[in-house]
Formats: structure tokens, C-alpha cells, sequence
């Protein structure tokens, strides 16, 4: 390990990520203000230490203040920060090659009537007819090497940075876009420059093109200043369940490279290995492994994170990647079972192991994971230590014993004809069913470290409080259309779930309206399922739940940042604070209103089958 440098705490007030920005995205209206706004925002981030990617919060207090100096109004902010975060980012943007660069650049600023081009699934294949700037823009990145996307969307950018094609991106997007990214890519460390459309308008916007070009054409050379980063760890979190890496550090007893599609010609014996390997190599965000990867570096000295962090990842022990494996293999047990229990039709964007194989095969598949993850720390008890693996074995156990009480008493209250349901009661399933998978991620990997003791309590207060706002916000989404995992809206209380939403509604709604909600709950109602979930929604609405559970989850990330206060050292808490502002996502909101057409009925009914 390279030898800790001492590193600037940054640590601004934190506020709530739930707040109304709209009137924040206003655009300077004419080009001489928004160049002396840039100026302004070079100068200051000449000023700050670049060892540290400043925080949302810092970066937001920044900004306010060179508004207040430049007499310019609060409207701005969304902007400054965009433009001040790219100035801060360029020197690490330099050192980066222009073929390991990726330029994004947005479908609005097609011409919207007769663009020939189709999408794909990394978004629009521009026919560069040269009709509008996308081909010009274009033209000039690939001459330079940079890779080219056209498309929209922080978890497409996210999994080519990740997959290791590109390090750094640059690109052009409203401010709409760029507020989602700030929190995604620039919270991970990922170098990024940004130029703001000077409109939100989706259709036929425009853009400053000489900054652009300016930005396009930052020349490569060595740049001094190196920023820490979680890139490479992410990275390496994916990289374990690559098949390669997978069948290198996990050798199967069955065989290789065996393809679960060719069902005529698989053997019987060798299957459930097969399909558990291929479960693990596809889908997800490996992000369990990555908590236990990157808790482990923070104390021990945070050193993948820093300049070097690659060669230090790729020096880890193979016990420590396995142990930090078996927390995804944990997981993706917990997944195929759950999606049996709930009667899920998508996992992952594709089908779920019990539909394409049958419940049997689906539940043998996950009782073989949880084995292997058991597996993955034992068969190293001589490398960790007789007694770092029992502990950890034991952490194990008792995280996936809490697990499954969690679910039970879902399952439970699922089954009972009394859909009573107190907020407390909802709380305490999260607290189970959730909270045990984070906190079992964090104590192996301060466990792979050394003792781990001293970090016991911040690591249950931090995880419960984590795991449960994490859990609201799952509900939350389930109001909320998710094309990526063909989430259907409504699924919850179809599917006679237990939630905190539906325990709040019964709580403040008049008896008469709540003896109605419990109704619409029944399969036996006469209304169709989209109606059902229509109604719902209003009553939901009616009684405050949204704004309530919203609230909740405030409360719980606070908590959960007050533990991150008081944690030492810096480095852990730095990856606690990122771990909040990540895993708390709450980049859009239940609306009022809902299209009825999200509501098919071809896509609701399984659900209630």
C-alpha cells in the first residue's frame, strides 16, 4: 500500500436532496454574461484542492457565492455549479488520452422533423446528414478518437465508464440531465465537463458551440493533479462476476463456458452450476460487493482510491475478492427467491429465473448460491484467518437469518385477509428485510481489514437508517414508471405487499376511504386492475402518503449522515457520505398525475394471476 497523503475535510452543512429546483436551471441570457460567469468559476476552482471532488453540497455553497459577488440571481445556481464542477474537473481531463475520453451529446439537438436516423440500444445512430449539429459535433470528436454517444441518461454513461471502454466524460445536456448526473458520475470521482443547453426545451434547443468545441478539443498532456476516485473499485466489483474472472477466482466443478440457452444439449448434473454462474455474470450493479471492496481500502489507508488506485485493486488478495463476492452471491439468492415470493415477471430487464425455468428449478438455483457464498469464505479460513472468517461467517449467517424474518413476516401479512398494517410495523420489515444486506457489506469489509469491533455500532445505526430510507424509496418507485426493469406501476398493492405507503394511508384516511383502499386491495374486485391502481393512487394522494414517506426518508439519511459525521477515519467517512447520496437517489418524485396508458392491461394482469 502507498503511504496515506494528508487531505483537506470538506464537510459544508448537508442539506436534504428533496427540494424544488426548477427555478434554479435558469440560463444566463446572453453570451458575454455566461463568459465572465466561466471566468469567475476558474478562478475559484484554481483555488480548491483537487486531492477531493467537492461534494454537492460545497460545490452548491461555491456557487452561491460567486452569484452573490457577481450580483446575479439565485436562478443561475443550477448552472454555476454545472460550470464550475467542469473547470474544477478540467486539468484531470487533460491527463486523460482523447480515445479513452467519451463525448455524450443529446438527442434535442436533432432537427426533430425528419431526422433519419433510428435509436438503438445506446441511443440515436446518427446518419451524420449534416442537417443539424450532432454531425458537426460528432465529426470533430471522432476525428480527435473520442468514443461518441448519442443518448441521455446517467445509467448508460455509468456502465460504459464502468465497463473500462472510457475514463472520463464530456459532454452537452439541459440542466434537467446534468443535475441527475452531478449526483451519479461526479460523486464516484469520474472526471466530467459539461456544456449546458441554453434551453430545457426538448425539442430544436441550441447550445454554445464554440465552448463546446473548446471543450472537445482540451488538449491531452500529463497533468499534476489527481483527484481521488471509487472508479477503479467499482470497476473491480463488476470485473469479479465478468464469466472470465468469475470461472478464474471461482473455478466451476462442473465445467465451463456452459451456455444455459442450449437447453437440448445441457447436462442435468452440471445445470444448476451453470445457471447459478449465469445469474451471477448477468445484470445488477454489483454495488454490495463494491461497499465491502471499498470499506476494506478506506481502512487501509484509502489507496485504491488515490492516482495508483488501479495497480493497488489489481494487487488485492484473491481471499479478500472472494469474500467480497460471496456478499453478491448472498444477494442474488435473495432475488431469485424474492421474485418467486412476489410472482416478479422482470428481473434485470429480462425474465426471471422461475419464469424461464420453473419455480423448482429457480428456488434449487438459489439454495446452490447461498451454499457458494458460505463456500467462497470458508474454503479461504487459512489466508483470512481461522478467526476473521469465522467472524465473518458468523456476521453472514446471523444478516441472512434477519433476512428471512424480514420477508417472512412480509409473506405472513400477505396472506392474512386483515390488511391492517401500522407505519411502525412497515418500518420494522425494512429494518429486516433491507438493512442486514448493507450492514453485512460494511462489517466484512472493515472485517477483512483488521478488528472490527470499534466500528460495530456506526455500522448497524448507519445501515438500519440506510436500508430503510433506501426501502421507502423502492416503494416510492413503484409509483413511477421503470422501463429499464419493466416495473409495473402499482405492483406493490397488486401484489398485496406490505409497505410504509400503504400502512400511512391507512393511518390518515377517513374510515369510509380507507374501508375502500383495503377493497381495491382484494383480487375479488370487480374494478380492472388499471382502475384499481388509479384510484389508489388518489386516495394515496389524498391522504398526504407521498409527501410523508418523502419525509421519512429524510429523517432516516439523517441519521444516517450524523453517524457518517462522527466516523474516522476520513476516508471512511468520505465513502459513508458517498454511499448516501448514491444509494438515496431521489432524483424524481411521485407525480400527480398518472397516463393511463402506463397502465396496460396485458402488463398488470400477471401480477395479480
Amino acid at each position: 500500500m502507498i503511504a496515506k497523503t494528508p487531505i483537506e475535510t470538506q464537510k459544508p452543512a448537508r442539506r436534504s436532496r428533496r427540494r424544488k429546483t426548477a427555478h434554479l436551471k435558469m440560463v444566463p441570457p446572453s453570451k458575454d454574461l455566461r463568459e465572465q460567469l466561466r471566468d469567475a468559476c476558474r478562478q475559484v476552482a484554481a483555488t480548491l484542492n483537487h486531492e477531493i471532488a467537492p461534494s454537492k453540497d460545497h460545490l452548491e455553497s461555491l456557487a452561491r457565492k460567486i452569484l452573490v459577488d457577481a450580483q446575479q440571481p439565485e436562478g443561475f445556481l443550477g448552472w454555476i455549479m454545472v460550470t464550475l464542477s467542469s473547470c474544477f474537473w478540467e486539468p484531470q481531463i487533460q491527463s486523460i488520452p482523447h480515445h479513452r475520453r467519451l463525448f455524450l451529446l443529446p438527442h434535442c439537438l436533432k432537427h426533430a422533423e425528419g431526422c433519419p436516423a433510428d435509436y438503438d440500444e445506446f441511443g440515436l445512430a446518427c446518419k451524420t446528414c449534416g442537417a443539424c449539429s450532432i454531425a458537426d459535433f460528432r465529426a470533430a470528436a471522432e476525428e480527435l478518437g473520442y468514443k461518441v454517444l448519442v443518448a441521455e441518461g446517467s445509467p448508460i454513461v455509468l456502465k460504459i465508464i464502468v465497463s473500462g471502454h472510457v475514463d472520463a466524460i464530456v459532454g452537452v445536456a439541459c440542466l434537467n440531465v446534468l443535475e441527475k448526473a452531478i449526483d451519479k458520475i461526479m460523486l464516484a470521482g469520474i472526471p466530467c465537463m459539461a456544456v449546458p443547453l441554453l434551453s430545457s426545451d426538448c425539442r430544436n434547443t441550441s447550445v454554445d458551440e464554440d465552448w463546446v468545441e473548446q471543450m472537445v478539443r482540451v488538449p491531452h498532456e500529463t497533468s499534476p493533479q489527481t483527484t481521488r476516485s471509487y472508479l477503479h473499485l467499482l470497476r473491480k466489483s463488476a470485473q469479479l462476476f465478468e464469466r472470465e474472472s468469475l470461472e478464474k477466482l471461482v473455478p466451476p466443478i462442473r465445467g465451463s463456458a456452459v451456455d444455459v440457452e442450449d437447453r437440448p444439449s445441457l447436462d442435468p448434473i452440471a445445470a444448476t452450476e451453470a445457471l447459478a454462474y449465469d445469474f451471477l455474470s448477468t445484470g445488477g450493479k454489483y454495488s454490495r460487493p463494491f461497499i465491502t471492496l471499498a470499506v476494506y481500502d478506506a481502512l487501509s489507508e484509502g489507496a485504491a482510491t488515490c492516482a495508483e488506485g488501479q495497480s493497488v485493486v489489481a494487487d488485492y488478495p484473491a481471499h479478500v475478492l472472494r469474500t467480497a463476492m460471496a456478499i453478491e452471491t448472498f444477494h442474488k439468492a435473495s432475488l431469485v427467491h424474492d421474485d418467486i415470493e412476489d410472482a416478479d415477471q422482470y428481473r434485470y430487464g429480462t425474465q426471471t429465473l422461475h419464469q424461464k425455468w420453473g419455480v423448482a428449478t429457480a428456488i434449487n438455483v438459489g439454495d446452490y448460491l447461498i451454499g457458494m457464498g458460505y463456500r467462497l469464505v470458508s474454503r479461504d479460513h487459512k489466508a483470512l484467518g481461522s478467526e476473521t472468517a469465522a467472524d465473518i461467517l458468523d456476521y453472514l449467517a446471523s444478516s441472512h437469518q434477519r433476512l428471512a424474518e424480514g420477508q417472512g413476516a412480509e409473506l405472513i401479512w400477505r396472506d392474512t385477509r386483515d390488511r391492517m398494517l401500522k407505519p411502525i410495523d412497515a418500518l420494522k420489515i425494512y429494518a429486516l428485510k433491507t438493512s442486514p444486506a448493507f450492514e453485512a457489506a460494511l462489517y466484512v469489509g472493515a472485517r477483512l481489514a483488521g478488528p472490527a469491533d470499534h466500528y460495530l455500532d456506526s455500522i448497524k445505526t448507519f445501515a438500519r437508517n440506510l436500508g430503510v430510507a433506501f426501502q421507502i424509496l423502492n416503494d416510492l418507485k413503484d409509483w413511477e414508471r421503470d422501463d429499464d426493469n419493466k416495473r409495473v406501476i402499482g405492483a406493490d398493492l397488486l401484489g398485496g405487499r406490505p409497505t410504509v405507503l400503504w400502512a400511512l394511508a391507512l393511518q390518515d384516511l377517513k374510515p369510509a376511504l380507507r374501508e375502500e383502499l383495503i377493497a381495491l386491495s382484494n383480487d375479488g374486485n370487480a374494478l380492472t386492475p388499471q382502475r384499481r391502481i388509479m384510484r389508489a393512487r388518489q386516495l394515496f394522494f389524498e391522504a398526504g402518503v407521498f409527501e410523508t414517506a418523502y419525509r421519512l426518508v429524510d429523517k432516516h439519511q439523517t441519521k444516517a449522515e450524523e453517524v457518517a459525521d462522527l466516523v474516522e477515519p476520513e476516508e471512511l467517512r468520505r465513502l459513508f457520505y458517498y454511499l448516501v447520496d448514491t444509494v438515496l437517489d431521489r432524483t424524481a418524485e411521485v407525480k400527480p398525475t398518472i397516463d393511463i396508458k402506463d397502465l396496460s392491461y396485458s402488463e398488470v394482469l400477471p401480477i395479480i394471476k
